[in-house]
């Protein structure tokens, strides 16, 4: 009786969680941003199963714990779909804040925004790759 009880109360726990996650994602207009970007507004729908789905597989490859043999360049691949969805969280987070203009004002920038904006994300990008083409590249020594 208590395992079930336990999954009972884990299994609501990750609704209620999910569908703040969710929400989250919704209220920042991540979406929304994405399809008038890519003038793809009558694909909504699929946008938004590709995130369900998304966060259901992580979930279960994260539960259940096992390997997946997949190729480098797959890999690759899906790293790289990952950083372009949080890049755009991220950005849509920021906007939504109002960081970039506040940033900008306060920074007294006049011109030259976009390529700070280029620069963060090449930056950004760099220490990605470091970080993970290179092992112990920042561990203490």
């Amino acid at each position: 009786m208590g395992y079930i009880a336990v999954i009972i109360i884990g299994a609501a726990s990750g609704a209620v969680i999910s569908g703040a996650v969710f929400a989250f994602i919704v209220k920042i207009g991540l979406i929304t941003r994405l399809a008038q970007k890519t003038s793809t507004q009558s694909q909504i729908i699929l946008y938004e199963e590709a995130i369900i789905a998304g966060g259901i597989f992580g979930t279960v490859i994260g539960l259940l714990n096992f390997n997946i043999n997949i190729s480098r360049p797959l890999m690759g691949l899906i790293g790289l779909m990952a950083g372009v969805f949080y890049g755009c969280l991220a950005v849509s987070l920021a906007e939504t804040l109002n960081v970039i203009p506040i940033m900008a004002r306060r920074a007294n920038l006049k011109r030259g925004l976009a390529v700070l904006l280029v620069c963060l994300a090449i930056g950004k990008a760099a220490g990605s790759l470091v970080y993970f083409l290179i092992p112990g590249f920042f561990d203490p020594q």
